[in-house]
């Protein structure tokens, strides 16, 4: 990612300010795979110390955790877990297209970002901010602006004053084909202006 820093920090003004108050920022990788999109999925509209505790507590009781397990594990188990009864349809409906063969988490490490995307959002419960994360963090996707991460889009209203999403795309695209730099400048604006720790 060294590329990406110096691409952008020379491409935006805003980004090398950020680097001089902050210092340069992570860039985050998880491994790729089913586990990691079960996780995902307990991060959405949580926060993700929250769904970290979750997770763990599924492993506690599923040590052997795999499709097969989570659709075996009943709504009762997983409400006693902490998860609620649309993230247990969510984390089923991905375990059953998987045993039914109607998605191949490995393969999606060989395929183009498009194809990852339009395979993942058929699930039920994997929207768009989920498949650009896994995207970013799993597979590396080097051009990924996540407009549906409330601490991206409140980045860009508060450093570049660009309130509507539309917009927040067409001025991402001079930070083509390094994107998901980009966002990691602002993840870590956000977090240390805060005073918080990168939580990934």
């Amino acid at each position: 990612m060294k590329e990406a820093v110096t691409f952008l920090v020379e491409k935006e003004e805003k980004f090398k300010h950020i680097v001089e108050q902050f210092g340069q920022p992570v860039f985050v990788t998880r491994p790729s795979g089913f586990e990691t999109l079960c996780l995902l999925i307990l991060e959405q509209q949580v926060s993700i110390d929250s769904a970290k505790a979750t997770f763990l507590k599924i492993k506690d009781v599923i040590p052997d955790f795999s499709p097969e397990t989570i659709v075996g594990f009943s709504d009762e188990n997983f409400r006693a877990c902490g998860v609620s009864r649309q993230k247990t349809s969510y984390l089923k409906a991905l375990s059953q297209a998987i045993l039914d063969k109607q998605l191949d988490v490995e393969s999606l490490a060989f395929k183009d970002a498009q194809t990852v995307r339009e395979e993942l959002i058929k699930i039920k419960g994997i929207g768009h901010w989920t498949i650009d994360v896994y995207l970013m963090f799993c597979l590396q996707s080097p051009d990924i602006i996540p407009l549906g991460d409330i601490a991206v889009v409140n980045t860009i209203k508060e450093l570049f004053d660009i309130h509507d999403k539309e917009s927040m795309a067409d001025y991402a695209e001079k930070w083509k084909p390094y994107r998901s730099g980009a966002t990691f400048f602002l993840w870590h604006y956000y977090l240390r202006k805060r005073g918080r720790k990168n939580p990934y």
